[in-house]
């Protein structure tokens, strides 16, 4: 067991970026937190192996989609292939819209989504930790009309291929 499971279950998210509006990409992380209030600020730790990390390095900017438990197949897919060689998109039947202030796509039929432009990056080992400023957000306003909804159930990654979502709020 690696000791980093300990701190898990991580709530998933897709992250999604772009060359341009005609080369999306979209990859499934559980890596994912908010880091500053003031300003908004929220992190994403990607492997330097990984597609997306060569786009955010290079544009700047991504987008954390917010998956419910309805998307669990799709999450399992865009972490289980490369951008580099699959329009992910197309392969999971997902809808990219375009955002206010990045290139890269909310996707449709996630609960929300942040519009992060990248203030800094830190190498950590095998992973970059890229901290995006959060500069627009959107909500499917039915789902999320706050964030204790009953209506909202999370992706929460155990680890490997095991998932789950939450029970009864207390």
């Amino acid at each position: 067991m690696s000791a980093h499971r300990l701190l898990h279950p991580q709530m998933v998210v897709l992250v999604t970026s772009a060359f341009s509006e005609e080369k999306y990409n979209v990859m499934t992380a559980a890596w994912c937190m908010p880091t500053s209030f003031n300003p908004p600020l929220a992190a994403v730790s990607i492997s330097p192996l990984r597609y997306t990390h060569e786009i955010i390095s290079k544009t700047g900017e991504f987008v954390i989609n917010i998956p419910d438990i309805e998307l669990l197949d799709v999450v399992k897919y865009c972490g289980s292939v490369s951008g580099r060689n699959v329009d992910k998109f197309e392969k999971t039947g997902i809808t990219p819209i375009k955002g206010k202030r990045v290139r890269a796509p909310i996707i449709k039929e996630c609960v929300a989504a942040l519009e992060c432009l990248v203030e800094k990056s830190v190498d950590t080992g095998d992973h970059t930790i890229f901290i995006g400023r959060i500069v627009d957000y959107w909500i499917r306003e039915e789902v999320f009309r706050d964030i204790y909804t009953m209506r909202f159930k999370p992706i929460l990654h155990l680890g490997g291929d095991y998932y789950c979502t939450i029970g009864e709020i207390q």
